[in-house]
């Protein structure tokens, strides 16, 4: 039989959003336990941190708040419990001044994921809080909540519990989304997982790939049509990948491309290779006489050369390049065809989870009291640029002082 042990707060998940609810309460003088099927704690949160930890965005509330599309007012309540600026202020209490780069990200100085964790859990253990690691859980029955440990099947029983269980990206750092058929047993809504922030398959030649995967592509405008009519366009850059393409304009748009996709696949979308430059303009130039020089000299005399010059190649056959007008148009107008939509594995982040009608205003579910559910976990997404970490972040906050009103109300009531 498992062996039965009794913790008074449990939180499940030990990324961002865990861990700041664990900091709320080791703060208000309580002791959580902070469970993780992993050895080690926030190990998504120091993959992404790799290439420079964003934080948070400094833009104005509203449009902030907008990041979120249809799940912004279901995350206001946690964005004005934790706002950016909070997220700054919490970063430089932990020791970490922060700056604000040039596109609105903020990062902390050093950039590093490694040495802010670190200090973060160290406080965390200083205050109260209790790690128990390699702990996966695998059921929960009535009040009984049962991991896989090194040590075997461990049944724990809890006052009240946090969820933080993440969503499927990026599984071999501990999101699974196994929860999914755990809490679907108890009968809660829950929107099938789907990639978000993730890249988008493209055919291009083989010798196109060879030179330029890893290529960004940058300066450029992206646009299409969504499925609700509107015109998506956004200035920006993107990388040419192995497989086709990815990075921030394609990450900021994958939302869209991916719900167009679902309805019609595949889907083209078109990128301006000179946006500040007109067609009209560009026709001028390219209709210029080049003398002896080879098309290719010509280009790049116009700034038309590397990869520029070779997706222009991609789209147009060889006895059309000399053609002004066509050229120009292309050039303003450059079919790029989405095949599909790269795996939930190879994803930044996740679509869909657990339907926010499961909870109430605190983040506790409604048929369970004393269990709360934050995080990727739910039914939201958002773009790159330190909105995913803001969010998480904030619903830890926002639990936790649910939880802590929610253990006021039963103390008061035991008298």
């Amino acid at each position: 039989m498992p062996e039965t042990l009794s913790h008074k707060i449990a939180i499940i998940g030990a990324g961002p959003a865990g861990l700041m609810a664990a900091q709320i309460l080791s703060n208000a003088g309580y002791s959580p336990t902070v469970f993780d099927a992993m050895p080690s704690a926030a190990r998504k949160f120091l993959r992404a941190g790799r290439g420079g930890l964003n934080l948070t965005h400094a833009e104005d509330s509203p449009l902030f708040s907008s990041r979120y599309f249809e799940a912004e007012n279901f995350l206001q309540p946690a964005l004005d419990t934790f706002s950016p600026n909070d997220m700054q202020l919490w970063a430089q209490d932990l020791g970490f001044e922060t700056f604000v780069g040039s596109s609105g990200k903020v990062y902390p100085l050093d950039k590093k994921a490694g040495p802010l964790l670190r200090t973060w859990i160290h406080k965390l253990k200083a205050n109260g809080t209790q790690f128990k690691m390699k702990h996966r859980l695998v059921a929960w029955s009535k009040d009984i909540w049962q991991f896989q440990t090194p040590d075997g099947l461990i049944d724990y029983s809890f006052d009240t519990v946090i969820l933080a269980l993440g969503g499927a990206s990026w599984p071999s750092l501990g999101s699974t989304g196994a929860w999914t058929s755990l809490l679907k047993d108890k009968g809660l809504n829950i929107s099938p997982l789907k990639p978000a922030n993730m890249g988008f398959n493209v055919t291009f030649s083989e010798i196109f790939k060879e030179k330029f995967s890893g290529t960004p592509l940058k300066n450029v405008e992206l646009s299409f049509t969504d499925i609700k009519g509107n015109l998506q366009s956004k200035l920006g850059e993107l990388l040419v990948s192995t497989y086709g393409v990815e990075g921030s304009l394609i990450y900021t748009h994958s939302k869209f491309l991916r719900e167009q996709m679902e309805q019609k696949s595949p889907f083209t979308v078109y990128l301006d290779l000179f946006p500040h430059r007109s067609q009209s303009k560009l026709q001028q130039q390219l209709s210029v006489s080049r003398g002896k020089q080879s098309l290719s000299a010509f280009w790049k005399r116009l700034g038309l050369d590397g990869i520029k010059a070779s997706l222009l190649r991609e789209v147009l056959a060889k006895e059309l390049l000399s053609e002004p007008e066509l050229v120009a148009k292309t050039l303003k107008k450059l079919p790029l065809t989405l095949e599909s939509y790269r795996p939930i594995g190879e994803a930044i982040s996740t679509a869909g989870g657990l339907a926010f009608d499961n909870l109430d205003q605190g983040l506790m579910l409604k048929d369970f009291p004393g269990v709360y559910c934050i995080g990727e976990m739910l039914d939201w997404e958002t773009p790159t640029g330190g909105y995913l970490l803001t969010g998480v972040m904030a619903q830890g906050k926002q639990a936790a002082e649910g939880l802590l009103k929610l253990l006021q109300t039963r103390n008061s009531a035991n008298g």
